[in-house]
């Protein structure tokens, strides 16, 4: 006999019980975490508002609906051991669990949309195993890029991909809320086969199992808004250290900026950055001002060797080259903070009205390029990356776009659409609606399994939730 739909009635019964009795069954939580060792409990107003947010704000259609959504209490452990009692007393109270790294996205990835506990996985910051013959290393969730990064140098190896927040971003947090960055141009995206090869996790059940996964099976949790697991270690490939050099190329036309794009990236050369921004952002990027020229600016992160390459292709459409040095010589910020999300960020400096898009653009770029410009004008501004997808070099795009309310952005994602881009919406809170726009049923056998009472970060998993309304 079949008993699926009881299941289904019960779930559904213990979602809408979420919300009710919380603040008695947040009570009985903190009784037990006082008693627990290697774990900090923050209740005070301070800390639950400041650990309930990230960058949400870039979008203003999160900002409205995000803005009141607060933990009920926030949990630090310096353990492994300790974030597997959490989960066990989350469990216990059928209190909603919600991960955060350093907060750093934008998505809302980590805000706590049905209140409960937020723990903050920042001490678990260990560099556990490093293997020399396959430079594959293993780490402790809360560690931060920057800091293995640089134990990796150590060892001759650097991480393949990392976003542009990377100082202060953590190796969980980019895994479980991000997708690509800086060295996308080479190694593509972080769901690509080859990135992440394994995971030590905890499910949230009474008591808790402690799993460790392989490659197969770490992939229902990658880039899943830690809706399907409490991630504590993962394994993950790294690439031989590179000596970047930092070189910038200006452009009179705005075609040619992006054809020359396109021929940098799909050169014989070591490549980590390959940026294009047009003029009328780089001329607000004021670090940058002992090189501001008033023409389109290519970033580009290049191995030595590629220097002179990089140069002959400027040569060619007679643009200006600008070579800057190492990167590791840079005493303030290097060109990659200007990159990825870095450039939103600056032009949301200057005007908070502003807001953007992320797209891959069709294989005709330009021609798509040139309509939507054409269409929208001064409420638009490009900002493209050189991507590898499926094997191939292709142009990803987060254009800024001036905000002029709901409905002038669903026409612009709408265009975008019908010209043959493919959106990964920064204005929905789901996994699903953020990314490929479909249900990823492991993602959601994943949480059945490892989450089957739905607790981790409820509201974020747009298949589980359609399986409890279903």
């Amino acid at each position: 006999m079949d008993y699926g739909w009881i299941k289904t009635i019960l779930l559904k019964k213990l979602y809408r019980f979420l919300i009710m009795n919380q603040p008695e069954r947040i009570d009985l939580c903190i009784s037990e975490f006082n008693t627990l060792q290697d774990l900090e409990v923050l209740n005070s107003k301070v800390d639950i508002e400041k650990y309930s947010r990230d960058f949400f704000d870039y979008s203003p259609i999160l900002k409205t609906k995000l803005d009141g959504c607060f933990a009920d209490l926030v949990v630090r452990p310096y353990e492994a051991k300790a974030a597997a009692k959490v989960a066990a007393v989350c469990k216990r109270y059928d209190i909603p669990l919600t991960l955060r790294g350093s907060g750093t996205g934008n998505y809302g990835q980590c805000v706590p949309l049905l209140g409960g506990v937020v723990m903050l996985m920042g001490e678990l910051n260990k560099v556990k195993k490093f293997d020399q013959q396959t430079g594959v290393v293993t780490v402790e969730a809360g560690c931060l890029l920057k800091d293995l990064d640089r134990q990796l140098a150590k060892y001759g190896r650097q991480l393949r991909l990392v976003p542009s927040t990377w100082r202060s971003a953590s190796v969980g947090g980019f895994v479980a809320g991000g997708s690509g960055g800086i060295g996308s141009v080479r190694w593509g995206f972080l769901r690509d086969p080859g990135h992440l090869l394994g995971l030590e996790i905890f499910t949230i059940e009474d008591p808790p199992r402690k799993l460790k996964l392989d490659v197969r099976n770490s992939v229902p949790l990658n880039h899943a808004y830690g809706t399907n697991g409490i991630i504590t270690s993962l394994a993950l490939a790294t690439a031989p250290l590179v000596d970047w050099q930092e070189v910038i190329i200006d452009c009179e036309d705005w075609p040619q900026a992006v054809q020359l794009l396109k021929n940098c990236s799909s050169s014989a050369i070591d490549l980590n950055l390959c940026c294009l921004l047009e003029k009328d952002i780089v001329k607000h990027l004021y670090a940058l001002e002992d090189y501001q020229s008033g023409k389109h600016r290519l970033l580009i992160l290049v191995g030595p060797d590629g220097i002179d390459t990089l140069k002959y292709l400027a040569n060619n459409v007679d643009a200006k080259f600008t070579f800057l040095g190492p990167e590791k010589n840079k005493k303030g910020i290097g060109l990659r903070e200007f990159s990825w999300n870095h450039t939103t960020l600056h032009m949301r400096s200057v005007d908070s009205n502003l807001t953007y898009l992320q797209m891959l653009l069709p294989i005709t770029e330009i021609d798509a390029i040139n309509e939507l410009k054409s269409r929208w004008g001064n409420d638009l501004f490009w900002h493209l990356e050189a991507v590898r997808h499926q094997g191939a070099q292709r142009l990803a795009a987060l254009p800024i776009l001036r905000w002029r309310g709901r409905e002038l952005l669903d026409e612009v994602i709408n265009h975008c659409r019908t010209l043959g881009a493919v959106i990964f919406n920064p204005h929905v809170i789901s996994v699903e609606d953020g990314g490929l726009g479909i249900i990823d049923g492991d993602q959601v056998q994943a949480k059945s399994s490892y989450d089957p009472s739905g607790l981790l970060n409820p509201g974020k998993l747009k298949g589980w939730d359609k399986q409890l309304r279903d």
